[in-house]
């Protein structure tokens, strides 16, 4: 087993849950990815514009900040000197994932982050619901990508 994937993931995992304990916190708000990122790029807030992109300064940080310190991404490149690799499914794979993606937050209202975690943390039906629609969709997906079409790995 490997110890350091292990204690990466429960760093980050609770890194995730003080966040958005301290955003639920100080400023009442739900630190839902899409909900933070969409009002901040679509409506533009004024006066609620600051915290929105500090949130999304201190998403994009971290890989940056890892890597000035020495560490590495994890798995999300293809050879030792890569940073990022190459799309495993291709670059219209990708953005069609995304788009699909971005399609299921505004029908779901919301994401993993808002209902996974700060939504279960509030006993929300509606999250748990919205969760279990997540985690099944992401389950058929892959079994129908890697099975079905063939593709990756």
């Amino acid at each position: 087993m490997d110890w350091t994937a292990s204690l990466q993931g429960l760093i980050g995992g609770v890194l995730i849950g003080l966040s958005a304990t301290w955003l639920m916190a100080t400023l009442g708000r739900i630190a839902g990815i899409s909900g933070i990122i969409g009002t901040l790029v679509t409506t533009r807030p004024r006066g609620d514009s600051a915290w929105r992109l500090a949130f999304v300064l201190g998403l994009v940080s971290g890989p940056v900040v890892l890597l000035l310190v020495g560490g590495g991404l994890g798995n999300v490149a293809g050879a030792p000197g890569e940073v990022i690799g190459e799309p495993a499914g291709g670059i219209p794979l990708m953005l069609l994932a995304g788009l699909l993606v971005g399609l299921g937050t505004g029908l779901g209202s919301g994401c993993t982050s808002g209902h996974g975690v700060c939504g279960l943390a509030r006993l929300s039906v509606r999250s748990l619901v919205a969760t279990i629609t997540f985690v099944v969709a992401a389950i058929v997906t892959v079994f129908v990508v890697r099975h079905v079409i063939g593709g990756g790995a």
